[in-house]
């Protein structure tokens, strides 16, 4: 009987050795399935298996501080939770950033409509709201609903009642066609997941003539003491957001920060978006 019962625990072993083999082989299958429709390839390099796609690749080897995922030759960054947002609002961030000066190189108009995208806790929001006045309007925009939430304590507070929240998510910022008038990013963009996706969705929020301005720490700069996937040069951002199908046209690149660039683009008054 002994020996009957090792030969049925082999059986039994082999069995499972198999479904598992075949597990593997259909999962696989369906990931690769998947992976096509996603526009997607897995892909073995001598850093082990990675998955790539035509606009992301994904890097074993990569930056501690970024998330592995490239973009364009970039790696992005790891998004700075919710737990950091008294960062935001650091007694030396005018110093450091000048925000006054940047509010005032927008250029906002009262009546203005306007979104601040990746809002947090709503600093330059709140900025923003002041300059456009009551008969213009701020979406504050942002992926985490903890930021949101913040925000609209201080909204309460002070009665302001020109200020919109709005929870985007990883690949839209969720606003409707031809509503705004700027989208303003602040050290943000170079956080976002899918930032084709996003800035694809974004572009056909702007109304014809409208702006979108991308605020970044100059990478051309090794003096500005933040850590490098945090920053992002004017030509990565002319390389990133110059993609036809955005639409976006290069207006100009303003210097007057201490730290960081404003990179401004415009949607041509006389174009149509899909």
């Amino acid at each position: 009987m002994k020996p009957r019962k090792t030969s049925v625990r082999l059986c039994c072993f082999f069995c499972a050795v198999l479904s598992g083999i075949l597990w593997l082989v259909l999962t696989r299958g369906q990931f690769l399935s998947v992976a096509a429709a996603q526009d997607t390839a897995v892909v073995e390099t001598d850093a082990g298996t990675v998955e790539n796609s035509k606009r992301y690749e994904f890097r074993k080897k990569h930056d501690p501080n970024g998330t592995g995922k490239f973009y364009m030759g970039r790696e992005i960054a790891l998004v700075m939770g919710f737990q950091a947002a008294e960062w935001l609002e650091r007694e030396e961030r005018e110093e450091e950033e000048r925000l006054t000066e940047l509010i005032r190189q927008l250029k906002l108009k009262p009546g203005q409509v306007v979104a601040d995208i990746g809002a947090g806790s709503g600093v330059i929001t709140m900025m923003m709201a002041q300059q456009v006045g009551e008969t213009g309007k701020v979406f504050a925009v942002d992926i985490q609903q903890e930021m949101l939430n913040l925000l609209s304590g201080k909204i309460e507070d002070r009665g302001i009642r020109n200020i919109e929240l709005v929870l985007g998510t990883d690949k839209s910022p969720t606003l409707e066609p031809d509503c705004i008038d700027l989208a303003l990013m602040v050290d943000v963009y170079h956080e976002f997941e899918y930032p084709y996706e996003t800035i694809l969705e974004l572009s056909k929020s702007l109304k014809p003539g409208g702006r979108v301005a991308f605020v970044e720490y100059r990478r051309e700069d090794p003096e500005v003491p933040i850590k490098l996937v945090h920053k992002m040069s004017v030509a990565q951002i002319k390389k990133e957001i110059g993609q036809p199908e955005f639409g976006l046209k290069f207006k100009e690149t303003i210097k007057t920060l201490p730290r960081q660039h404003i990179v401004v683009f415009e949607r041509p008054k006389n174009q149509a978006l899909d």
